[in-house]
């Protein structure tokens, strides 16, 4: 991973480059902000500067003993941590080197993805993921042992926020009392999910969505897309690559998404009572990552659908899909009951984190829709 393959952020990699130069490497390092903007490339980016042993002009080599192995993933200097589920069926704990493998693919076909591209990459299916307390046994003794190669030892945690709080606690440990020559990495997108004694004990490096100009060039060396086009994923991305890439080709997740809210909102101006049940069964049988996810989505439309309505169009960040049938529904999302939809989706986000019965929580959803439909 080099800089240069990071969309945009020329400040942020100015920063980490100079760091380095200078010497002023922070031992523990935050690195926050929203989806799709590139952090965790960044982060392995600067980890493969900091170890290359022959930069230039705030670039990584790339053909150093060390580039090579950085570029397969493999520096035996390099650790990940990241969200992970036990399979069913397994007698034994599951840590994160049982799917490092799988990791590897994945970052390296795109450091792009979001948390539920990975829960699909693996299989989660019902799954909840999450950094079990058991992963710091394994982090503790990768880190105790001296470096093998590279002047510092370096570990990537992915999603801090998904960590377990015996984990967190481990962690808070080892941060306050650090092996010698090692690098915290932490790649978050929630960092009031952290706790409150990690966040204080790093160096937060806040990083923002992608510039527009920046995001434009990366469209337009695609060579997919026409200018009418870009200009539309540009407005709809919000400085999120991955958003811009969905405005133009949704994938499956998100198509499903965007049919499921169709048809429970269709039902619920029915009253349809069997049909709505019917809804409810079918999200409930997702696996709870997918649910969030199903529900942040929601909370989305709901937002976009609202400021539709109230003819703000430049405010407005959909899809063509989304916008063209926003554009006869977004009536039903008004100033009367947008307050009481945000409600019932965040209260049931909510619960599901909690894991709770997802039938219940997914049938009581889908019967307040139907009482706020018509306000």
């Amino acid at each position: 991973m080099y800089f240069s393959e990071i969309i945009g952020q020329e400040k942020v990699k100015q920063r980490l480059t100079t760091s380095v130069q200078e010497e002023r490497i922070s031992h523990a390092q935050l690195f926050t902000g929203p989806e799709g903007n590139g952090k965790l490339g960044l982060a392995i980016a600067y980890a493969r500067f900091i170890s290359c042993r022959d930069r230039k002009d705030g670039e990584s080599c790339g053909i150093c003993p060390s580039c090579r192995k950085y570029a397969k993933l493999i520096h035996p200097d390099l650790h990940f941590v990241f969200p992970i589920f036990k399979p069913k069926n397994s007698k034994k704990e599951a840590y994160c080197d049982d799917f490092l493998p799988a990791w590897r693919e994945m970052v390296l076909k795109s450091h792009y993805f979001s948390l539920n591209h990975w829960v699909n990459h693996i299989n989660a299916e019902n799954a909840q993921l999450t950094i079990y307390g058991h992963e710091s046994e394994s982090i503790l003794r990768k880190l105790n042992l001296k470096s093998s190669e590279a002047e510092f030892k370096v570990l990537i945690i992915w999603l801090p926020e998904k960590m377990n709080l015996t984990c967190a606690n481990k962690l808070l440990k080892m941060i306050e009392e650090p092996p010698s020559k090692t690098l915290f990495l932490l790649v978050s997108e929630d960092e009031n999910g952290i706790i409150p004694t990690i966040r204080s004990r790093t160096q937060m490096i806040r990083i923002p969505g992608i510039e527009n100009l920046a995001l434009q060039k990366e469209l337009e060396k695609d060579g997919r897309f026409d200018a009418e086009s870009i200009a539309e994923m540009i407005h709809c991305a919000n400085g999120n690559y991955l958003s811009a890439m969905e405005y133009y080709d949704a994938d499956k997740e998100k198509n499903f998404y965007f049919e499921t809210f169709q048809k429970i909102m269709r039902h619920a101006f029915k009253e349809s009572l069997s049909e709505l049940l019917n809804d409810a069964e079918e999200l409930s049988s997702l696996g709870r990552e997918r649910q969030k996810d199903f529900l942040q989505y929601t909370l989305r439309l709901v937002r976009e659908f609202f400021v539709l309505n109230m003819g703000k169009p430049s405010l407005v960040f959909l899809t063509r899909k989304e916008k063209e049938w926003g554009l006869k529904f977004s009536p039903y999302i008004n100033e009367r009951n947008v307050i009481p939809f945000n409600q019932v989706f965040e209260e049931g986000y909510l619960h599901i984190s909690m894991n709770g019965n997802g039938k219940i929580i997914f049938t009581d959803i889908v019967l307040k829709i139907a009482g706020l439909i018509k306000k």
